[in-house]
């Protein structure tokens, strides 16, 4: 349905910085809500090629695919009723899901990871801390991964059955490092047993000819793709989380 079903667009997400259309993909009777963001309505950025974001948001879904954890919603690339773009299942998030909190401590309560200090107005500050979950870790190694500029809160949509699913993943595998996140509870500890096992498993198929590599080749250039190897040797040389650098402001702006 995604794919080749008939999309009629239903209406705009307001408050993104790129023309997010919701509509309906239709196929043989069949009908699902979707996302399309058209290349015509994204916004030029400096660090990042114009007209890519569609393509970037579709090589996460291909990442994502590979590692077997499947966070990202099923994303096409495809042309739609304003030309090419990228098309993915809407997700409807529980919104009684807690993953971020702001807490007036200076130390995380047991189930939660510091993130960071946020300025609350009146001089007031509040620790910013994130839950201690393994959906969210695996989400963090596969920011790293995706070299992922802008990971906020609201790009964590649980739904009612307990699956994460992680959306916006436009500004990804630029070929230098850009890693901003939310989800920095975890910096500098060792990679889950499981993390290695799915990094060992990225390198196979991101090699020369493989079938990760194949398909981000269809829709990132050749050095980000490269980069992409070079993430994933990194990772698995360190077998840490990687930490914030000093070159990149390691949190997005606005956070949530």
């Amino acid at each position: 349905m995604l794919a080749r079903g008939e999309l009629t667009v239903d209406g705009r997400v307001g408050g993104a910085s790129n023309a997010v259309l919701r509509c309906t993909a239709e196929l043989d009777g069949r009908r699902a809500a979707c996302v399309y963001k058209p290349v015509a309505g994204e916004r030029p950025l400096w660090d990042f090629p114009d007209g890519s974001l569609a393509r970037r948001e579709t090589a996460a879904y291909e990442v994502s695919r590979a590692t077997g954890w499947d966070l990202v919603p099923p994303t096409v690339l495809r042309d739609g009723p304003y030309g090419e773009g990228m098309c993915q299942l809407w997700i409807e998030a529980d919104p009684e899901a807690a993953l971020l909190a702001l807490v007036e401590a200076e130390e995380p309560g047991p189930g939660w990871r510091a993130v960071g200090f946020a300025d609350v107005g009146e001089g007031r500050t509040a620790l910013l801390v994130h839950a201690d979950d393994p959906r969210l870790r695996r989400l963090a190694v596969f920011d790293a991964v995706v070299n992922n500029a802008d990971r906020k809160g609201g790009h964590l949509l649980p739904d009612a059955g307990g699956r994460l699913h992680a959306i916006d993943h436009g500004v990804t595998f630029n070929a230098e490092d850009k890693l901003r996140t939310l989800l920095w509870g975890w910096a500098g500890e060792p990679l889950p047993a499981e993390a290695v096992g799915v990094l060992e498993r990225l390198a196979e198929e991101l090699a020369p000819g493989g079938p990760l590599a194949g398909r981000l080749g269809e829709l990132i250039t050749p050095a980000e793709t490269d980069a992409v190897r070079r993430r994933v040797a990194r990772l698995l040389r360190t077998g840490r989380h990687p930490e914030p650098g000093g070159d990149w402001p390691p949190i997005p702006w606005p956070p949530i």
